[in-house]
This record gives structure tokens, sequence and C-alpha cells, in this order.
């Protein structure tokens, strides 16, 4: 099959506390399915943040695709929905699964939120993605991740 138009590397962010292996296995085999060949960083287990729960699984995956931001978005949220996900239940609670576009390309997109806010904000974000992807440049702050790692890390 030839790609429709150009390939763009892509960073998703996947959380869960709920049957979190089974989950993030589910998810990890359709985002192989659909994208191919997939770049997984280590699992890391993180405390729950913003309410009481279970201990999250986080994971930062690259794939590549042709595919538009929109379209990976609305695959992302199908594959949650596959889980069990409930949307509409706030922002701070215990999830089946939880993906992110983190980065498209270098797009800059505020009305996606691309780049993720959460980068710079949450080390369960930022420690998979520098891990896999530590020359990479954040295209706001132009730092690579590595450098941004480290910056929060001194602080």
């Amino acid at each position: 099959m030839t790609p429709k138009g150009p390939i763009f590397d892509i960073f998703l962010s996947l959380g869960s506390n709920i049957e979190p292996e089974k989950n993030i296995d589910f998810a990890k085999e359709q985002l192989q399915i659909k994208y191919g060949k997939l770049l997984i960083s280590s699992i890391y287990k993180t405390k729950a943040v913003g309410f009481k729960g279970d201990d999250f699984l986080n994971l930062v995956i690259k794939a590549s695709t042709s595919d538009s931001p929109e379209t990976v978005i609305n695959y992302l949220h199908y594959i949650e929905r596959q889980t069990g996900r409930e949307t509409g239940t706030g922002q701070f609670n215990s999830r089946t699964l939880d993906i992110d576009l983190l980065l498209y390309g270098d797009l800059i997109d505020k009305s996606l939120n691309l780049p993720r806010d959460e980068i710079l904000e949450y080390d369960f974000v930022l420690d998979p993605l520098a891990e896999i992807f530590p020359e990479g440049i954040h295209p706001t702050e132009n730092k690579s991740y590595e450098e941004i790692f480290i910056d929060l890390k001194t602080c």
C-alpha cells in the first residue's frame, strides 16, 4: 500500500490504571496493526495525579503516518473506547486507557494542543518521550527533550 501523502513521525502517550497491562497491550497491538513498526519506551509506574487511585502505567510510542492529526486523534479515541473508556468523566480519574497525540512532526496547532502541553507538565510524559527521542526538538521551546528533562530534574 502506498502512502497518500508525506509521512510524519507521531508520538503518543499511553496511560492506564484499570487493568493496565491488558489495556496497554491491546493498544500496542492496535497501533501496530494501523501504523506498522513502533518504537516503544520503557513502562513507567506513577502515582495517580489529582485524585486517589491505583498507580498508572505510562509509556510513549513513536509511529509514522500520512494520516492527518485529526484522523490520528479520532483513531486514538476509537482504541480508548474499545477498552471501555468513558469520556466526560473529568481530567483526574481512573482510566482503562488514555492515549494522547503528543507530537505530529513539528506541527504547532493550539486548537489540537500540539505539541501537547503535558510534555512540559508531567514527568510521566516527558520521561518516556526523552528516553526514545532525546535529540528531538520541542517545536515551541526550541530545546531537545533531553535538555528539557535535565532542566526539570535540576529545578
